[in-house]
């Protein structure tokens, strides 16, 4: 246990009272929880604020964080003033719109744009952008979405910048009306035309056509264009503003090291107006993505700090002095190598790719994650799969704990086995070639599909086709065990599924990995 230090009474603030008393009072509740044995204490993992017992007391671990800004792992490391803030606002009240009336034109002011409003993250900048250009300031058709019958209801996005982000567009009710050309896009605009949008990659590349040409050609019809820059630093001047884009949307919790569940969306005033009109606390489409006044202060606090005395060069550079000291720990293993990737502009940061040779050191990156993730203090990396080598990004990371990483890997590379030998594959004792219906059961709901397999020796090829989507399927047979791939394409965002499991004659049956969707349970019957 730390020391207490004691102040003079006349140094005590309210800022202090306020803090002893609800850090006792968190401490008390936290005292009356067991610790589960699943998870045990952190002990060696570094200690900031009041240390990770509020997570270990819950039966959850902590980990160090490598995977940088990704949602599912925490996002950023949150600046201090940042920390600060959101802890000051909680203890006072206000109207949310006043607040954003207050905020969002300061925020605008440092990022030189005529409007801004504080989301619930990027995904919900984009959701309310999105509404603004579709329902407007309209009551009726903020209450009638996301039902869009007699709504101007198409959005158009190049086909080759979309992603599974874009379903913060679609889940308003419209319809998504893809270009690849420059014709293309100049013989898409129609009477249903509500916005043009796209992803941050529209500024970088050799693309089709480019972002000034988009917004130029929206602009002759009168549509508005938004751009997902979700994992940008948001820069001044803005580039994309620049280039004529209406909306820019920008997580507060990846590189600004904000609030991680804020987002900022950016642009022009009567668009950003309408924005915020669809969104919570108004009872709109939007209500749901409700964001705190800590988040709102938080958020604003991130931007001006980005602006006022936070140095990315110093980040950068400290950033770059990790990657060395990794790398002279980890490189002392034959085989293991690391490359240095430099940002593609200054709205991102550098990564260090961590590879090894399989000849030389006989682990898989899913077996290298498994091992980081196990041992104490627990490490969260990239690595993952059969390939054999990872990204490292710094945002979520904190001096020292470079030490830590280089340390577990070095220990990792350095114990692990020589190469793998390939464990071959047993003559296959079943036929599965033809036809097959699968009974999928999810842990609610279940859903029939179909797969078609052609097989040669042990390898397995064929077509998978579910109830939206189809897929070439690659697989394996060994004895009268299956392996094999499924899924397909919605929209933007590609499922991936992995099926495992057993033949007996006009039967099989096993369990199939969903990826971020979990697992599944399955059932095929041949056809006849």
């Amino acid at each position: 246990m730390k020391p207490t230090t004691v102040k003079d009474s006349s140094q005590v603030s309210r800022r202090d009272v306020f803090r002893a008393g609800s850090m006792a009072s968190v401490a008390g509740l936290l005292a009356a929880l067991p610790l589960r044995s699943a998870a045990a204490p952190a002990a060696r993992l570094p200690s900031r604020g009041g240390g990770p017992n509020v997570y270990e007391r819950v039966g959850c671990r902590p980990f160090i964080n490598c995977t940088s800004t990704f949602t599912i792992n925490g996002g950023s490391a949150q600046l201090p003033e940042v920390i600060e803030a959101v802890h000051e606002a909680a203890f006072y009240h206000v109207n949310l719109d006043e607040l954003m009336a207050a905020v969002g034109p300061r925020i605008a002011e440092l990022l030189g744009a005529e409007a801004a409003m504080v989301s619930s993250g990027a995904a919900g900048a984009v959701t309310c952008g999105t509404l603004a250009c579709v329902a407007g300031g309209d009551p009726e058709t903020i209450q009638q979405l996301p039902d869009t019958y007699g709504v101007k209801d198409e959005v158009i996005v190049p086909s080759w910048s979309r992603s599974t982000y874009d379903h913060a567009v679609r889940t308003t009710g419209i319809k998504m009306l893809e270009v690849t050309t420059y014709d293309d896009l100049k013989n898409a605009f129609g009477p249903k035309t509500a916005m043009c949008t796209g992803q941050v990659n529209m500024l970088r590349g050799k693309n089709p056509f480019t972002l000034e040409q988009f917004t130029a050609e929206a602009r002759k019809h009168g549509v508005p264009v938004l751009i997902d820059a979700a994992a940008d630093l948001p820069l001044v001047p803005n580039p994309i503003l620049e280039k004529g884009a209406d909306l820019v949307a920008y997580s507060g919790g990846k590189i600004l090291r904000g609030p991680q569940s804020a987002g900022i969306l950016i642009g022009r005033k009567d668009l950003i107006t309408a924005a915020f009109t669809n969104s919570a606390p108004h009872h709109a489409f939007a209500r749901a993505m409700k964001v705190s006044k800590e988040e709102i202060v938080g958020a604003y606090v991130a931007v001006h700090s980005l602006l006022n005395g936070r140095s990315r060069k110093a980040e950068d550079d400290l950033w770059r002095s990790w990657y060395k000291e990794i790398t002279a720990k980890i490189t002392k293993v034959d085989g293991v190598t690391t490359t240095v990737s430099e940002p593609a502009s200054a709205a991102n940061y550098p990564t260090l790719m961590v590879s090894w040779d399989p000849k030389k050191i006989g682990l898989t990156a899913g077996e290298l994650g498994k091992m980081m993730l196990d041992g104490e203090p627990r490490i969260k990396t990239h690595a993952g799969g059969d390939g054999h080598q990872f990204r490292l990004r710094p945002c979520a990371m904190y001096d020292g704990e470079q030490k830590i990483v280089a340390s577990r890997l070095h220990e990792i590379f350095r114990n692990a086995p020589g190469e793998k030998p390939v464990v071959p594959l047993k003559p296959p004792t079943v036929t599965i070639d033809g036809h097959w219906d699968i009974d999928l059961q999810f842990t609610v709901g279940s859903a029939q599909h179909k797969v078609y397999f052609t097989t040669d020796g042990n390898d397995v090829s064929g077509q998978y086709v579910g109830r939206i989507t189809d897929k070439p399927v690659t697989g394996t047979v060994s004895g009268n065990e299956v392996k094999f791939t499924g899924g397909g394409k919605v929209e933007a965002t590609t499922l991936n599924y992995a099926f495992t499991g057993h033949v007996q004659g006009d039967h099989m049956s096993g369990e199939a990995s969903l990826g971020e969707y979990g697992k599944a349970r399955w059932t095929a019957k041949r056809r006849a």
